[in-house]
């Protein structure tokens, strides 16, 4: 039986807009803040209670579906049969605590691994991009075009700043030059919003070599729904189940990084 994705999709939109308000309502709020793999790397109470929310309600509307998320209210998967939530009820956690902004509620709802219906949801800018395959991408209701190629001397990419420096996972020669010829480079702290923004055309491209699929699962449907690509850092499909490099962008922008700055 065919899945009611207009259903789902309406549920989705009412359970983020009400982790929205949740999440605004901490604010005011004394947050409990704890290091995982590392001191960089937080969670808060509101993180666990945005995730339990969103897996509650999944359970009870939607009891066949399965979730994957970040702080351990989810499913164990070890494969993406039927349908799979992937969630982050946070993505940009450091952001979260020190800025109270640049953070986002990111979904990506997948059918046997084929990205359905995705969500990046900017809770204070009240911004949500949302997308549904072969429908297009929207931001707040309005349709967004699809993405035009571009050279990436015209492009804006977005990089942490680790990677243009000596590190343990990759050579960041290449990506030094990148970005001293790229237009411009920026970096917000939270992957989904950063996919996000290239799935609106307000970046060029994102790049990091090491995330989770929570991190970037609503934004990649948003983008391939854009007519972007999203890939590993060797041009390969990204892997649902486990950690990833990923390099997105619009196209012609993606082909030329592959090509010109990390396959030399």
């Amino acid at each position: 039986m065919a899945e009611k994705w207009e259903e789902i999709d309406r549920y989705a939109r009412q359970w983020i807009d009400e982790a929205g308000k949740r999440i605004r309502a901490s604010f005011a709020k004394q947050l409990t803040v704890e290091a995982k793999e590392n001191p960089n790397d937080l969670v808060t109470n509101v993180d666990r209670a945005i995730e339990q929310f969103f897996a509650e309600h999944i359970r009870r509307q939607f009891p066949s579906h399965r979730l994957l998320g970040e702080e351990g209210f989810g499913d164990r998967i070890d494969a993406l049969d039927g349908v799979v939530w992937v969630i982050d009820p946070i993505d940009g956690t450091m952001n979260f605590v020190h800025q109270r902004r640049h953070f986002a509620v990111s979904i990506g709802i997948f059918e046997d691994g084929i990205g359905q219906l995705g969500y990046v949801y900017d809770v204070v800018f009240d911004e949500l991009y949302a997308a549904q395959k072969g429908r297009g991408v929207f931001l707040n209701g309005e349709p967004l075009g699809l993405l035009q190629p571009a050279p990436v001397t015209e492009s804006i990419i977005a990089i942490n700043g680790t990677w243009l420096m000596e590190n343990k996972r990759l050579d960041h020669r290449p990506l030094m030059r990148l970005a001293k010829e790229a237009r411009g480079t920026r970096s917000y702290g939270s992957a989904a919003l950063e996919l996000a923004y290239v799935a609106a055309g307000r970046l060029d491209a994102y790049i990091s070599p090491r995330l989770s699929p929570w991190d970037f699962a609503g934004g990649m449907i948003l983008i391939e729904e854009a007519g972007g690509m999203v890939t590993t850092l060797d041009g390969k499909p990204l892997d649902l189940l486990g950690r990833n490099s990923v390099l997105a962008a619009k196209p012609g922008v993606h082909e030329e990084i592959l090509r010109r700055y990390l396959h030399d």
